[in-house]
């Protein structure tokens, strides 16, 4: 049962792409650092920005901080160790429910407190109880022995993946934050900017060439190496840095938003806090290295149960005061 609900998931996430995922699990890189910091924050001011395909401009009342990349799988081998060892949260079976489809996967987990219940045709019910952060599976970037869990090195600086919804919710609340809601999301990455009555599409500007992220056919780096499809590149790696790798070189732009964040744009999907209501699906954001151009405009949305995890899914974090 859990592979047909993956398979009709994998179906809706690719809209992305036609052909079948290979197994990318299997794919070990070279270490590459990319000088940008996973640590960095930036803030977003309050004020008005374009929102959405037809740029309504939508007013934000407040400040907001957000993480200038990704969560990266180093960052989440020591929330997993910190929250392990404080008991927050555990590993053993979880009960995973996605409609009707019931089944019991091994790995990281803990509770949510559930979503209201609303009554609406075909509504899920997300329950109170324990759920599974992160499973044990392969394409998982992380070794573990026991409860100490380790980021594969290769593999360190890149995008945390496989991870549910429930799980990146619960490392941002962790540490004092949350996930960003769609709103927040688009204002960091596009900015305020207006030109002819439109706001940016891209976070970097107006057009999309192949050196400003990492998506489906973008000729990358690791697209030389390992083939079409390639691989998550580390984080803040289109930064206009040129690498050369194993005798390739790769020239990038600077891709940076107005607000100086990263990959908001191809890479990994990123989940949002947003809570779609009746249905209780989650929305995500930015289009991922299986991608088309196309899904990598700002406004561009993806949804999935909060149980869903994916090798192209991984999320960031916005606070409201500086820790």
């Amino acid at each position: 049962m859990k592979r047909i609900f993956l398979s009709l998931i994998f179906i809706a996430l690719a809209a992305t792409a036609c052909q079948p995922t290979t197994n990318i699990s299997a794919i070990t890189p070279p270490y590459i650092d990319t000088g940008v910091d996973p640590e960095a924050w930036v803030t977003v001011p309050a004020g008005d920005f374009p929102y959405g395909q037809e740029s309504h401009l939508t007013s934000l009342d407040y400040d907001y901080q957000i993480m200038v990349t990704d969560v990266t799988v180093s960052q989440y081998a020591e929330y997993l160790n910190s929250a392990l060892a404080s008991g927050d949260i555990y590993s053993g079976d979880f009960t995973v429910e996605a409609g009707e489809q019931v089944w019991t996967e091994k790995g990281v987990g803990g509770y949510y407190p559930g979503d209201p219940f609303q009554g609406g045709r075909h509504e899920e019910k997300i329950k109170a109880g324990d759920h599974l952060f992160l499973p044990f599976v392969e394409g998982v970037r992380l070794n573990h022995s026991g409860d100490v869990f380790t980021p594969v090195p290769e593999y360190a600086n890149h995008p945390m993946t496989m991870v549910t919804w429930f799980g990146a919710n619960a490392y941002c609340q962790y540490y004092g934050g949350r996930l960003p809601l769609a709103a927040e999301w688009e204002k960091a990455a596009r900015g305020i900017k207006i030109s002819n009555d439109d706001g940016l599409p891209f976070p970097w500007g107006e057009e999309i060439h192949r050196n400003n992220a990492n998506y489906y056919s973008s000729f990358d780096l690791f697209e030389k190496m390992y083939g079409k499809l390639g691989n998550t590149t580390p984080v803040g790696f289109y930064n206009g840095r040129t690498y050369t790798v194993d005798g390739l070189t790769y020239q990038t732009l600077d891709s940076a938003s107005p607000y100086g964040l990263y990959d908001m744009a191809g890479n990994v999907w990123q989940w949002l806090g947003d809570d779609l209501p009746y249905q209780h699906y989650r929305y995500m954001r930015g289009g991922s290295f299986y991608s088309y151009e196309v899904d990598l405009r700002v406004w561009k949305e993806n949804s999935a149960g909060p149980q869903f995890y994916s090798p192209q899914v991984g999320f960031r974090c916005v606070r409201y005061e500086v820790k």
